[in-house]
């Protein structure tokens, strides 16, 4: 609940907001069956506060933490660290060197990227020089699609630099297990997606992004039109 109306204020969005007075004064503990251990939960009053979070959850993910730009910028990270790192990981077991794991926030990365340590991709995050997007699936992909995204990765060959599937990211899409407490039906504690048929109905989200340099760009879209 926190992060998504943080970062919905600071980028200046509506995606990830919802009715959180709403959803708190609904929180009870439940416990879905005799025996098993108390879990949170909500009032069946506050079901649509919780379908609410949900959904910006949703929102946010599809149109902000996956959206293509911000997607590019992982993959120049990940790599720049890499290439910051001795033997491209930090040493293991990283409890051993807590105080050199605990030395690299925000401020001395982009020092490092700064002074050009971080190689190519450093040097494209401070220029915002980024890969670009030339083709995606959709949010729900059927076979065929994917028959299709096979296609375009083979036309592209040699120019492709990244592929991003959001089937690996931390957002999971699928009925919600938020307990839903009744005081007034039998059994009284159902999950949320028993009380709404679009919770009951989300699916996986498997997009696939792909990636060329900006610099071969048109190149690549040149190929898709003639050969995917």
């Amino acid at each position: 609940m926190d992060y998504l109306l943080r970062d919905s204020c600071h980028i200046d969005v509506h995606y990830g907001r919802f009715d959180l007075h709403r959803l708190i004064s609904s929180a009870v503990v439940t416990q879905p069956e005799e025996g098993s251990a108390p879990q949170l939960g909500i009032e069946e009053g506050g079901w649509h506060a919780a379908e609410a979070l949900v959904l910006a959850r949703y929102f946010m993910f599809t149109q902000v933490y996956f959206h293509k730009t911000r997607v590019a910028y992982d993959v120049h990270l990940r790599k720049a660290l890499k290439e910051l790192l001795p033997g491209n990981r930090f040493p293991r077991p990283i409890e051993a060197e807590l105080s050199r794991f605990l030395e690299w926030d925000d401020w001395k990365v982009l020092g490092l990227f700064n002074g050009d340590e971080a190689g190519e991709h450093g040097r494209r995050i401070i220029e915002r020089n980024h890969y670009r997007e030339v083709y995606h699936t959709p949010e729900v992909c059927n076979d065929q699609e994917l028959q299709r995204l096979n296609a375009v990765k083979a036309v592209l060959g040699n120019l492709l630099v990244a592929e991003e599937p959001a089937a690996k990211s931390w957002y999971k899409t699928g009925p919600s297990d938020i307990n839903v407490l009744s005081r007034m039906r039998h059994p009284s504690v159902l999950p949320l997606s028993k009380y709404s048929k679009v919770i009951e109905n989300m699916k996986g989200n498997n997009q696939v992004l792909l990636y060329v340099d900006a610099a071969r760009r048109e190149e690549a879209e040149q190929r898709m039109k003639g050969g995917a």
